[in-house]
């Protein structure tokens, strides 16, 4: 596509994943599961007498948890170890070692540091709402963060989305997450817009698969951190490192 300015115009909505592309909050999630999983990691290899390796957020984010539901995420990363832990409740403390417990746990420590001010929003990005909220365009934010409202919010976004897909409603609506296209499907529904129409705005690989598997019109990757070959293997059509690159002229 020669002109990435004029890329989003031909369709009726664009459907924009939250963290790593409307705000810096990517950064946020992958601290925070690098705290609760070298937490765990540590007590886990003293009891096993093994040898503690810590979670690389350079290595180990992307692949297993990036874009995906925290539990599906928890799940992921473990298998990854070949360690074994009951899946439990999403009603499990914080401090229970099961797949919800840790998942609680990651959750707890994002709502810190968001209530710490750690969210900001990217200018480009910003840029990009406003100008598509100027044209009329419809949009939906499709995140599988329990804290998404909370998140737009605070970063000043929220009255520009005419939906909100989150983790909070794909567990209500017992949708698949991501790598899955359920809840960016039921986005385009709320928005009454067919797939081939609307647009996903994407950094997470497992963010560009759905888009892809669920026929949407473009699928847009966001690189900020040097994966746009990946990113385009995972199915995204075009990748920009700014969301600056998509503001209409």
């Amino acid at each position: 596509m020669a002109d990435s300015h004029t890329a989003l115009l031909p369709f009726d909505a664009v459907l924009f994943d939250l963290d790593g592309v409307l705000t810096s909050t990517a950064k946020i999630h992958a601290a925070c599961w690098k705290s609760m999983f070298d937490d765990f990691l540590r007590k886990y290899a003293d009891r096993k007498r093994q040898p503690f390796t810590a979670f690389d957020i350079n290595r180990d984010y992307r692949p297993y948890v990036d874009g995906k539901p925290r539990y599906e995420g928890v799940r992921s990363f473990l298998e990854s170890r070949n360690i074994e832990l009951p899946y439990g409740s999403p009603a499990d403390d914080p401090t229970t070692e099961s797949v919800c417990g840790l998942g609680n746990r990651k959750d707890e420590l994002v709502k810190q540091a968001i209530a710490a001010g750690a969210v900001e929003a990217y200018p480009g990005s910003v840029a990009l709402v406003r100008k598509l909220h100027e044209r009329k365009m419809l949009m939906a934010v499709v995140s599988s963060s329990n804290n998404c409202k909370e998140v737009l919010e605070v970063a000043g976004l929220a009255e520009f989305f005419a939906a909100r897909v989150d983790g909070i409603v794909t567990s209500e609506k017992g949708l698949h997450g991501k790598p899955a296209p359920d809840t960016y499907l039921h986005a385009a529904r709320i928005l009454d817009v067919p797939p081939e129409r609307a647009v996903v705005v994407e950094d997470a690989l497992a963010g560009v698969e759905a888009g892809r598997a669920g026929g949407f019109g473009l699928v847009v990757g966001v690189d900020r951190g040097g994966a746009g070959a990946e990113l385009r293997q995972h199915g995204a059509d075009i990748v920009v490192t700014d969301l600056a690159e998509l503001v209409p002229n």
